[in-house]
C-alpha cells in the first residue's frame, strides 16, 4: 500500500516512505490493576488455564496473542509454539502441563477490576467513513466507539470485553468493568528482527540469537507479496499521515484520487510506521487488529497497534529486518 511520510522528528533521520501497506495504531498505557474480579461472573472461561489465561500471560510475556478475545484460534497457537521454541519445551501450540508450568511463574490473575475516568469515556467517538476522499476530510482518524478505544488499551476485542462486562454502560465514567491483566513492560533492544511468511509471525532476536519476542502478522498477497530478502531499517515515523495513491494499489475503486489521510488509530497504517530499505514497503499497525494473521496485506508486515508499538521502540536503523518463505 502506497505511503508517502513527512519527516517528522529531528532526533531521527527519516527516509520518505511510499509504502504499499494498510493498518492502525494506538499508543497506550495500562493502567495498575485494582482488585482481582470474580471469574464466576460471566459464560466465558476465564479462571486459571483458561484460553483467556493462557493469552494474558503469552501478552505480558512477549509472546503476542494478537487481540486477546479469549477462544482459542491460529494466533494463540503461534504465540504458544514460539513461547515453547523459545523455552526449549516440546513445540505442540497445545497448551500441556510443561508450558503452564513455564508460564506461570507469572502468578498474575487474567482479569482485574479497572474504574473508567471521565477521560477514558470523553471521546470524541465517531464512526469512520468508508473511502479515502471522505476519511481525508476529517481531522484525525479517531476512535469509532468506546469499545474500540477499550479493545486498544487492553488489547481485547470489543465482544470479549462486552462479554466481561454485561449490562455495564462502557461510557460512563465511574463504571467497574473487568478487562485482561496486560502489562506494558518494555522490550529490550533487538539484536535482529525476522518475519516469517509461512508462520505469520514477527520474532526479535537478542545478541545471543535467541527469540525473545514473538508478533502475529499479515504479510503480503499475491498481488503484493511480501519481499523476501535482508533489509535496513531507514526510520521510524510515528502518528503518520497517510498519502493515498490509487495507481498504487490493484484494488482501488474506479474514481479515486489521490488524498492526505490524517493521523489518528484509525489511520491505514496507525501511529507508528516502520521504514525500510525496500521501497514502497514498511512496517506498521491496522485498524483492523481481529484480522491480523488470518487475512492478506498489500505487501507490508501488519501487526496490531500495541504489537507494532513495542517492535518499534525496540528497533533501530541498526536492526537487520529479514523476511523469509
Amino acid at each position: 500500500m502506497s505511503l508517502r511520510l513527512h519527516r517528522i522528528a529531528r532526533l531521527t533521520a527519516l527516509a520518505r516512505a511510499l509504502g504499499v501497506c494498510s493498518g492502525w495504531a494506538v499508543a497506550q498505557t495500562a493502567p495498575a490493576p485494582a482488585a482481582i474480579p470474580d471469574a464466576d461472573a460471566t459464560p466465558l472461561a476465564t479462571g486459571p488455564r483458561s484460553d483467556l489465561h493462557a493469552q494474558v500471560l503469552l501478552d505480558r510475556a512477549h509472546f503476542s496473542p494478537g487481540q486477546i478475545d479469549g477462544e482459542r484460534g491460529s494466533n494463540q497457537k503461534r504465540a504458544v509454539s514460539g513461547f515453547q521454541a523459545a523455552r526449549g519445551l516440546k513445540v505442540s501450540g497445545e497448551l500441556d502441563d510443561a508450558t503452564w508450568q513455564a508460564l506461570q511463574p507469572d502468578a498474575a490473575p487474567p482479569l482485574v477490576r479497572y474504574t473508567l475516568t471521565a477521560e477514558d469515556v470523553a471521546g470524541p467517538f465517531q464512526p469512520v467513513p468508508q473511502g479515502p476522499a471522505a476519511q481525508a476530510k476529517l481531522k484525525t482518524l479517531g476512535f469509532g466507539s468506546i469499545e474500540e478505544a477499550l479493545g486498544e488499551r487492553f488489547h481485547a476485542s470489543p465482544e470479549l470485553l462486552k462479554t466481561l462486562n454485561p449490562g455495564v454502560d462502557l461510557g460512563k465514567a465511574g463504571s467497574v468493568i473487568q478487562v485482561p491483566n496486560i502489562a506494558a513492560a518494555p522490550l529490550p533492544k533487538a539484536s535482529k528482527l525476522v518475519i516469517d511468511k509461512s508462520d505469520s509471525t514477527l520474532r526479535l532476536f537478542d545478541t545471543d540469537g535467541k527469540v525473545y519476542a514473538q508478533f502475529p502478522v499479515s504479510s503480503g498477497s499475491k498481488h503484493d507479496p511480501l519481499p523476501i530478502g535482508k533489509w535496513k531499517i531507514l526510520g521510524i515515523s510515528r502518528d503518520p499521515t497517510f498519502h493515498y495513491n490509487p495507481k498504487l494499489f490493484w484494488d482501488a475503486k474506479a474514481g479515486d484520487s489521490k488524498a492526505v489521510l490524517p493521523p489518528g488509530p484509525n489511520n491505514p497504517v496507525g501511529v507508528v510506521w516502520i521504514d525500510i530499505s525496500k521501497p514502497h514497503y514498511g512496517l506498521h499497525g491496522t485498524p483492523e487488529p481481529g484480522h491480523v494473521g488470518k487475512t492478506e496485506s498489500h505487501g507490508c508486515v501488519r501487526m496490531t497497534n500495541w504489537d507494532a508499538l513495542q517492535v518499534a521502540a525496540a528497533v533501530d536503523a541498526s536492526v537487520p529486518v529479514v523476511m523469509q518463505e
